[in-house]
């Protein structure tokens, strides 16, 4: 069994380590994008929304419902690429945990 001094240091590296990770993925941008790359939207890696940029074909005054769905669609593609990102270089924590 491990003794608990070398479990602490083991404890501490790991969170250093982790921390490293998290400012990482904080200063990453994540790219989202709807159908055709008519909107597209940049979070960065704590999510939170950076920029929006729309195509003037997608702004039809007429149909406000399309381009909200656009939106939509890229704000949720973002999001889950964080997500899968975050489980790549978070993860891999939780397997290394000394107990």
């Amino acid at each position: 069994m491990m003794n608990m001094q070398k479990m602490m240091k083991e404890a501490q590296k790991l969170q250093k380590q982790m921390q490293a990770s998290q400012e990482e993925l904080a200063n990453t941008t994540f790219t989202g994008k709807s159908a055709q790359d008519l909107v597209v939207v940049e979070f960065s890696g704590d999510k939170v929304l950076k920029n929006i940029t729309i195509k003037e074909d997608v702004v039809d005054p007429e149909d406000i419902e399309t381009l909200q769905d656009m939106v939509i669609d890229a704000v949720n593609s973002a999001l889950t690429t964080i997500d899968k990102e975050t489980e790549n270089k978070m993860g891999k924590f939780a397997k290394n945990l000394p107990f």
